[in-house]
Parts: structure tokens; C-alpha cells; sequence
């Protein structure tokens, strides 16, 4: 029973990290290019810097570099801005991608009671 508490666990500290940090670096990402248009360069570069820090922490280091240069970038030149953080972004989304198997196999793991 133990062993099992502890899988348990360790999935749930898994899943804790995995949103503290990819889940919310996402969605600060998207709100700031979603309102790229009412932000100013330095709300821009702020966000980016944080967002940065998240990917960095994840253990995603190529995004999180470039993201950092995004975020330094969009001072200058907002062109070499939205290259950047579009090349993070796709990068982001290859590092998260899981197997469809192992995610079918998350979601049967839920439904397992643990007292």
C-alpha cells in the first residue's frame, strides 16, 4: 500500500511543477501576445523576463534563452521580437509534447482510489 502512496505521490508533485512552471509560463505567454497591441515595450520585456525564469526552472533551457533574447529584443526591434518568441514558442511546444500513450495511461491512474 505504501508503494502505491508513493507513486501516487510522486505523480501529483510531477503534475504541481509541471503547472508552476510550463503550465503557467503558457498562459503568461499567451496573454502577452494576445495584448502585444496595449502593452508597453517594457511591460513586454518584464513578462518575458519572468517567463523566462519559469522555462529556465522546467529545465527547459533553449526556449527560456530565447525567450530572454525576445524579451531583450522588443526594446530594439519588435520584427526580431516576435521572431524570437515565435521560435520559444514552438520550441515550448515540442519540449511538452507527451506520448498519447503514457497520457492514456495518466488518465486510468487517476480513477485509482488511494486512501
Amino acid at each position: 500500500m505504501e508503494l502505491s502512496r508513493q507513486k501516487a505521490r510522486k505523480k501529483v508533485m510531477e503534475r504541481f511543477d509541471f503547472l508552476r512552471t510550463c503550465a503557467l509560463a503558457r498562459e503568461l505567454c499567451y496573454l502577452i501576445r494576445s495584448n502585444l497591441a496595449v502593452l508597453d515595450p517594457e511591460d513586454v520585456h518584464r513578462a518575458c523576463l519572468f517567463i523566462s525564469k519559469l522555462c529556465q526552472e522546467a529545465g527547459c533551457i533553449e526556449p527560456a534563452e530565447l525567450c530572454a533574447k525576445a524579451a531583450e529584443a522588443v526594446l530594439r526591434d519588435e520584427e526580431e521580437f516576435l521572431r524570437l518568441c515565435a521560435q520559444s514558442c514552438k520550441l515550448c511546444g515540442q519540449h511538452a509534447r507527451r506520448p498519447r500513450r503514457e497520457a492514456g495511461r495518466e488518465e486510468r491512474e487517476r480513477a485509482t482510489y488511494v486512501a
